[in-house]
């Protein structure tokens, strides 16, 4: 379902994939360089010199989202990020909007800076994703904490890897393996006493996810 217009305050499952279905992650600085983004352009401010700045960093991948250290704490930003997952040809993200037009911009930013990087790291031109993203309002809290559910575990759900063994997912911090500061992950576990509640709920529902093809069924596209 394509959205045009969003409302703060509100949530939503945004997520687009690579134009013929290509790969637009190739290796782990990829992964590094579209995580590092999502920090780096949800501010109301324009981003200056990032690429520069990405590329003279040293980077150890204890975890999958270091912080350049740009922009103070506590600034300003255009929306929440809930949970993601980045899978070798397509993302999903879970947002909250947290000023008018906030999820727009932050998704232009994204797709337009990250296109950018990969063209030019890969020697290639033209459109990397398919199309405008799609997006999903979340209905309720229940809808919501289903939708993190689908993003934190989409590698496993999609059967590409385990999903404790996935890096470039949120799930690792919901389930207190990993101390991310990238997702707000209070609103989903408000309805869960501790992190391993919530991992085994995952796991009470990731098989009723695999079960049903037509994702639009479940309400989760």
């Amino acid at each position: 379902m394509l959205l045009r217009q969003f409302q703060e305050d509100y949530y939503y499952h945004v997520y687009n994939r690579g134009v013929d279905k290509r790969q637009v992650f190739l290796d782990r600085w990829d992964y590094v360089r579209f995580l590092e983004s999502l920090r780096e352009f949800n501010k109301l401010e324009a981003t200056g010199g990032f690429y520069r700045k990405f590329l003279s960093s040293k980077f150890e991948f204890r975890g999958p989202t270091p912080n350049l250290g740009v922009g103070p704490l506590g600034q300003k930003k255009l929306v929440d990020i809930i949970a993601y997952c980045l899978n070798p040809n397509h993302y999903h993200l879970l947002l909250r909007q947290n000023t008018e037009n906030g999820i727009s911009e932050f998704m232009k930013r994204i797709g337009t800076g990250y296109a950018c990087y990969f063209n030019y790291k890969y020697k290639r031109s033209g459109s990397l994703f398919e199309g405008k993203y799609k997006a999903r309002e979340a209905r309720s809290a229940d809808d919501l904490i289903k939708l993190s559910v689908y993003v934190n575990c989409n590698s496993g759900i999609h059967n590409l890897v385990r999903k404790e063994n996935w890096l470039w997912s949120s799930y690792l911090d919901y389930v207190g393996l990993r101390k991310g500061t990238l997702c707000e992950t209070k609103e989903v576990f408000q309805e869960f006493s501790n992190p391993e509640d919530y991992k085994r709920f995952c796991e009470e529902l990731i098989p009723d996810i695999k079960l049903i093809k037509n994702l639009e069924k479940h309400g989760l596209e």
